[in-house]
């Protein structure tokens, strides 16, 4: 498993190292830091750790996430001959219960854009970043933080999705602009935003920094207009999708506006879908507010 970790961390895909880092470790406390061989695992251990998490109180998806992950390892392990596949997951769960709904209605949005704040305060970034997510159809934070200034020409944006590799495109809306001016980077810095703001330093390390930050803030956001649910970045992402969806935008628009990795679900209703009709759509949500 440190291979794979190491595989993946030599690719420069840190998001999947940091998955498999966060399983390994759930797994090493399971076991008190004793490694085992793969010929070992079987289901009865599988059964163990999994009534272990479920002591330790986490959710079902948080279990099934750790499962996942082994499981993954395991089976590439079979590939690579370097074990007999015994079939050890075979009695715990790998599914995904449905979340709880992280979408918030189209008057939270509002409210939470006609907020009085500091300019140039952490809650006012914390607010314009989570509505420039919503602006830009969900866009998820590490993507907004690493946008570089080459992304943005002739009034078009366009960007590869850190987690697919993606390329999506979208118009430049006057809302996003406003987000910009009051945020973007210096000068010399190849980013658009000055979320990363030494660009020849540990750039993950400072997105992950700017992660927390925004995330605290925005939850603070949330507590104070009253909502029943945590206010996170990744709501700005369900909400667009959810309120799209209420006004009759097709499922199939939605899909491919939001970068989805499957495409079986755009292709079912479209073969092909124009970026002018996704940015019609886009222009269609931002008019609500």
């Amino acid at each position: 498993m440190e291979q794979i970790i190491m595989l993946y961390r030599n690719r420069g895909q840190h998001r999947t190292c940091e998955t498999y880092e966060t399983t390994l470790n759930s797994f090493r406390r399971f076991r008190d830091g004793t490694d085992i061989p793969l010929s070992e695992i079987d289901s009865g251990l599988l059964e163990d750790y999994q009534q272990h998490l479920m002591r330790l109180e986490l959710s079902p998806n948080t279990i099934s996430f750790y499962h996942k992950h082994l499981r993954a390892v395991y089976n590439r392990a079979v590939d690579e001959g370097l074990v007999a596949d015994s079939r050890p997951f075979r009695r715990v769960s790998t599914s995904v219960e449905k979340t709880v709904k992280r979408a918030v209605p189209l008057n939270v949005i509002r409210r939470l854009k006609s907020m009085k704040l500091a300019p140039g305060s952490s809650d006012a970034l914390a607010r314009d970043i989570f509505l420039f997510s919503f602006y830009t159809r969900g866009m998820s934070f590490i993507d907004i933080a690493y946008l570089r200034k080459k992304d943005l020409c002739d009034g078009i944006l366009r960007y590869r999705r850190q987690k697919t590799g993606q390329l999506l495109m979208m118009r430049w809306e006057p809302c996003m602009q406003g987000i910009l001016d009051k945020h973007a980077s210096v000068p010399s810095s190849p980013y658009l935003f000055s979320l990363i703001k030494d660009p020849s330093g540990d750039v993950r390390h400072q997105y992950q920094n700017a992660l927390f930050l925004v995330n605290r803030h925005i939850k603070s956001l949330g507590r104070r207009l009253g909502l029943d649910q945590p206010l996170t970045l990744y709501c700005a992402r369900h909400s667009w999708a959810s309120i799209a969806r209420e006004n009759g935008i097709p499922v199939s628009v939605i899909s491919e506006g939001m970068g989805h990795g499957s495409e079986k679900t755009t292709q079912i209703y479209l073969a092909s879908l124009k970026t002018e009709v996704i940015d019609k759509a886009n222009r269609k949500i931002l008019r609500l507010l």
